[in-house]
């Protein structure tokens, strides 16, 4: 099952994707929003109980680490942008990103042969 996370809970665990273990100290002063030394642990603590982070003991402190890589994250938060914001259409999504963004030759390339391949894969 892929995991799935509220916009709190990706902004505490970008933070530990990024930076490797941390404390809830060092996640607070890495989040962009002023949140609560609490409110920041309480979030630590509903994402060990789904089994994303984990923690050590470090004398008063916990230390916390995610158990899940970004990678898989992200399938699932895009999987909720497309059907959020472009009704399930993932057409709508590439012609968005690709229209609204600076996107260089190079990746417009990798794309280019993304395609590519995905269509031969589907005349199969």
């Amino acid at each position: 099952m892929r995991p799935t996370f509220t916009d709190r809970e990706l902004d505490v665990i970008a933070v530990l994707w990024q930076r490797g273990p941390s404390t809830v100290a060092e996640v607070r002063e890495r989040l962009h929003d002023e949140l609560a030394h609490n409110t920041v642990q309480t979030v630590l603590r509903v994402l060990e109980a789904k089994g994303y982070v984990s923690h050590i003991d470090e004398g008063k402190a916990h230390r916390f680490r995610a158990r899940v890589k970004p990678e898989l994250a992200g399938v699932s938060a895009a999987s909720r942008i497309v059907e959020k914001m472009f009704g399930g259409s993932t057409e709508r999504l590439l012609t968005h990103l690709v229209a609204e963004r600076d996107v260089t030759a190079e990746e417009l390339r990798r794309l280019r042969d993304l395609l590519d391949e995905k269509l031969k894969e589907a005349d199969r």
